[in-house]
């Protein structure tokens, strides 16, 4: 017999809050149930409330591993800014970011990594953050 599969719409909620914040949570899960009813149900109480909730990964390691999966995907630019942004907000240095990037280019070419380092360039530039300046 397999396990049940967690699928918590309250830690859902609670951990998508804790990675984009609140009011970015409010409007893109309203504007996503508008275009697709259901699918931000779907998103928040599987993914977050699911896949994210298991055993066995920090939420840091975690963030690494959708950076690095999503840039290898390539033609989600939306998304790994969206991660980006999410794992500065947990802790993650910008230099971190940036070196997750780098680490692509051998595995999933260096367009890719060159593409997810666009964007996280232009979520430093917006959020004004410096990543040759920063510590870590």
């Amino acid at each position: 017999m397999s396990r049940p599969a967690p699928a918590d719409r309250e830690a859902g909620h609670r951990l998508l809050g804790e990675l984009a914040g609140p009011e970015t949570v409010e409007g893109t899960l309203t504007g996503l149930d508008r275009l697709a009813p259901g699918f931000a149900d779907w998103i928040v109480s599987c993914l977050f409330g699911g896949t994210y909730q298991r055993e066995g990964l920090a939420l840091r390691d975690r963030q690494i591993a959708t950076l690095a999966a999503l840039t290898a995907l390539g033609g989600v630019e939306p998304q790994v800014d969206d991660h980006v942004r999410n794992s500065l907000r947990i802790g993650m240095a910008p230099r971190e970011i940036v070196e997750v990037m780098v680490h692509l280019a051998p595995y999933a070419g260096v367009p890719k990594a060159l593409a997810g380092l666009r964007v996280a360039a232009a979520v430093f530039e917006d959020l004004r953050i410096d990543p040759v300046e920063d510590p870590a």
